[in-house]
């Protein structure tokens, strides 16, 4: 197979590369952090690039870009550590949107808010997990109800990036009272449910959401499918950005011992860590691999793609994990340090292996799929 960008492509990355060295140092985003984690005035300068735009198609506005895109920003968004809500608010909700866009009553949504995802004036994140979920999204509690003058929603949801910045939410909601009803699609306005914002411990920010009768406009009856191909969409972008974190973590490390110096050497000068750096890169290299498969894969048919990113997923959660702690550890004292870069790196990785389900979730997700031929025949 071919790997190689296309001209385009790699004028795209060399963009985004060179906004995050000019204007998202490592100080810009430590002091975001400090101050609460609000990016609002970042997702502008994103807008600015067009990035807001990428996955919106170019009849609202976007630049109509596809998945291969979308990884070659995340992975540089990932280097500069750029805590922004970009997966949720320029991947994920135009995905949900367009993948809903079949139904007549999405028609005046898509033209209202797609232009405003587009140009960056509108934040609008998906709202997908409820609490005691742990992932699923087929577990949803939160009911629609038809009134005579539209539709109503009344429930919670969970750790919604940027749910405190958010000027919409799109919900999945039940279709009725009734356990096994159909879930929808509903646009949701800021000003018509509470939300409770908080800091992560990467430095960005989640809300708490809740609906009490909250006025919806309903986008699709039948949303099941566009919801799991969004979450697949969220996660190979959070692979993408992993790997552009485990790539920066790694050069980080690999200075730091080139410069510092125990008994009279480098770091790098004694052999078995220089065998633990080698390891890492296998991890990171390996990583990496499996994210351009996720990426390749989000245009099969569900099931295929559904393994596929549970797999790739899988594996980027045990290489974040290990990648992160071997890189701390080889930093010692200084990687802990909450003004050093390396904490950070690693705070981050730990959260993208919680993104859309852990690695244990995806384990399972594997291990379903496999069930008919333990993957002799897959």
């Amino acid at each position: 197979m071919d790997f190689e960008f296309s001209e385009d492509q790699a004028a795209l990355r060399e963009a985004v590369q060179r906004w995050v060295e000019r204007g998202f140092s490592f100080e810009r985003r430590h002091r975001l952090a400090r101050a609460g984690g609000a990016t609002r005035e970042v997702v502008r300068e994103l807008a600015a690039l067009g990035l807001t735009g990428l996955h919106v198609p170019a009849e609202h506005g976007g630049l109509g870009l596809g998945p291969i895109e979308a990884m070659l920003v995340m992975e540089e968004l990932g280097r500069g550590l750029v805590n922004a809500p970009y997966v949720a608010a320029a991947l994920m909700a135009p995905a949900l949107l367009a993948g809903a866009g079949a139904a007549k009553q999405a028609a005046p949504l898509l033209a209202d808010w797609l232009p405003r995802i587009a140009d960056g004036s509108a934040l609008v994140v998906p709202a997908l997990q409820e609490p005691g979920a742990r992932y699923r999204l087929d577990v949803c509690a939160t009911v629609a109800l038809q009134e005579a003058d539209g539709w109503t929603l009344t429930g919670r949801k969970s750790l919604v990036p940027a749910g405190d910045e958010a000027d919409a939410f799109l919900v999945p909601a039940r279709m009725g009272a009734q356990p096994d009803a159909p879930i929808g699609l509903f646009l949701v306005e800021r000003d018509r449910c509470s939300v409770r914002g908080f800091p992560t411990q990467d430095g960005a920010r989640a809300a708490e959401v809740g609906f009490e009768g909250a006025t919806a406009h309903c986008v699709t009856m039948d949303a099941s499918a566009a919801i799991a191909h969004a979450n697949d969409v969220g996660i190979a972008a959070s692979c993408a950005e992993g790997v552009g974190a485990m790539d920066a973590l790694l050069r980080l490390t690999v200075d730091y011992m080139n410069t510092r110096k125990q008994f009279g050497q480098t770091l790098a000068g004694f052999q078995a860590l220089r065998h633990r750096i080698a390891d890492v890169k296998m991890q990171l290299e390996l990583a990496r691999s499996m994210s351009y498969f996720a990426t390749l894969q989000l245009g099969e048919a569900p099931a295929q793609r559904r393994r596929a990113l549970s797999q790739a997923k899988l594996q980027l959660g045990q290489s974040m994990r290990f990648v992160g702690q071997q890189c701390i550890q080889l930093h010692g004292g200084i990687g802990m340090t909450d003004e050093y870069a390396a904490s950070h790196y690693f705070k981050r990785l730990t959260m993208l292996e919680l993104a859309h389900g852990d690695s244990l979730h995806h384990l399972g997700q594997v291990s379903a799929s496999l069930q008919d031929t333990a993957g002799v025949f897959a």
